[in-house]
C-alpha cells in the first residue's frame, strides 16, 4: 500500500495550519497525507473546511476528500497570531522529531515539513542549528545534508547554506563541494529518474573568477573539485560564471545548477517560480520536502497565504516515493 505523508504543522503562529487546509482542499485524496499539529489550534485556525483528529497514519486513507487528517500533538500555549512566541518552540521540534521516528518505523513513506522560525526556537529552547535541513541530518546520525530548491525549470543546490557571505570562502572546501556534487548526483538518478545527470557548477567570484584576477577560489578549490568528478565519471562542467547560468537558453544544458552560497542559488529559483518552488533536502535515508518560503507571520490566520509551494513540495514528496519503489 503507498505510505502516506506526515506533514509537520511548523510553528504554529506561522502559516502553516493555514496552508495545509488550502493544501488538502487542492489535493483532495489525490495524495495522502496528514497533519501532525495540536487539534486546538486546528480548530483555531479552520476555514470552515472539514477536519478530524486521527488515531495513526493510515486513517487518513479512510476520509473523505474534503477532511484534513490531524494526527494530535500537545502544545503547551495557544497560538497568539502576534509572531514570536517561544513557549511553543520545544513541541515544535519534537513534532519534526516525531515525523522522523514515523519514517524510520515505515509507518509513513515521506516527511514534509511546514516552516519554523529559527529565532523562535533558538530564543525558546536553544535550538543549535541554522535549519531544518541541519537538523535532520543530526536526527539522521549525518554529518550533513544536501538542500535542493526545485520548480518545473530549474534545480538549484547550494553548497554552502546558511552561511554568512563573508564566511563562505572559509567554508568552501574541495571535500564539501565532491561530496555535495556527489549526494547531488546519486539523487538525481534515485529520486528523479535521470539516467546521466548533466551538472553545471558555479564559481564564486565575478566571472568565475577571470583566471585568477578577481579571486583563486576557482583555480585552488572549484577546479580540482570539478576534475575529481570528472575523473569519477560525472557528467560536469564549470566554474561557469554565475551571471550567466540562468536565462532559459542555458537552463536547457544542465539537469541542475550547483552554487557556491546560498543567495547565487536562490535568488535565480525564487525570480522563476517565487510561489512554486520546493525545498528538498538531498542524502537523508528517507524522503523530505518543504515548501520554499518562511513563516509569514504577517499572514497567519488572514486565509491570504499562498499554498501553491506547499501543494509542490506535497506532490514531489509523494512522486519521489514513487520513484523508489
Amino acid at each position: 500500500m503507498n505510505l502516506p505523508i506526515a506533514l509537520t504543522c511548523g510553528d504554529p503562529n506561522g502559516i502553516g495550519i493555514d496552508i495545509s487546509f488550502k493544501a488538502k482542499s487542492a489535493l483532495k485524496n489525490k495524495i495522502p497525507f496528514f497533519l501532525i499539529a495540536d487539534i486546538n489550534h486546528v480548530k483555531i485556525r479552520n476555514f470552515n473546511q472539514k477536519f478530524i483528529e486521527i488515531n495513526n497514519p493510515n486513517d487518513c486513507f479512510k476520509l473523505d476528500d474534503d477532511t484534513l487528517p490531524v494526527l494530535h500533538h500537545d502544545f503547551p500555549e495557544t497560538p497568539t497570531l502576534n509572531g514570536f512566541q517561544p513557549g511553543n518552540a520545544l513541541e515544535t521540534t519534537k513534532v519534526i522529531e516525531r515525523a522522523v521516528g514515523m519514517v524510520k518505523n515505515n509507518e509513513i513513506g515521506s516527511i514534509c515539513t511546514n516552516p519554523i522560525n529559527k529565532k523562535v526556537l533558538k530564543d525558546g529552547c536553544n535550538f543549535k542549528y541554522p535549519g531544518h535541513t541541519e537538523f535532520l541530518a543530526k536526527l539522521a546520525n549525518l554529518d550533513k545534508s544536501v538542500m535542493m530548491l526545485v520548480c518545473d525549470k530549474l534545480r538549484v543546490v547550494p553548497i554552502t547554506i546558511h552561511v554568512a557571505l563573508n564566511d563562505v570562502s572559509k567554508f568552501l572546501t574541495e571535500k564539501l563541494i565532491i561530496e555535495t556534487v556527489r549526494t547531488t548526483n546519486q539523487s538525481l538518478i534515485d529520486d528523479f529518474g535521470i539516467i546521466n545527470p548533466r551538472i553545471a557548477i558555479s564559481g564564486l567570484n565575478p566571472h568565475a573568477g577571470e583566471n585568477g584576477t578577481f579571486g583563486d577560489e576557482e583555480i585552488h578549490v572549484i577546479q580540482p573539485a570539478v576534475q575529481i568528478l570528472k575523473n569519477e565519471g560525472l557528467n560536469i562542467i564549470g566554474p561557469l560564471s554565475a551571471d550567466t547560468m540562468f536565462h532559459s537558453e542555458a537552463r536547457k544544458q544542465y539537469d541542475v545548477a550547483i552554487c557556491m552560497y546560498h543567495d547565487q542559488a536562490l535568488i535565480p529559483i525564487k525570480t522563476i517560480d517565487f510561489y512554486g518552488g520546493v525545498n528538498m533536502t538531498l542524502g537523508l535515508p528517507f524522503i523530505r520536502t518543504s515548501p520554499d518560503h518562511g513563516t509569514a507571520f504577517e499572514l497567519a490566520g488572514t486565509r491570504k497565504a499562498n499554498p501553491m509551494s506547499l501543494i509542490n513540495a506535497l506532490e514531489l514528496a509523494h512522486n519521489t516515493a514513487n520513484e523508489r519503489l
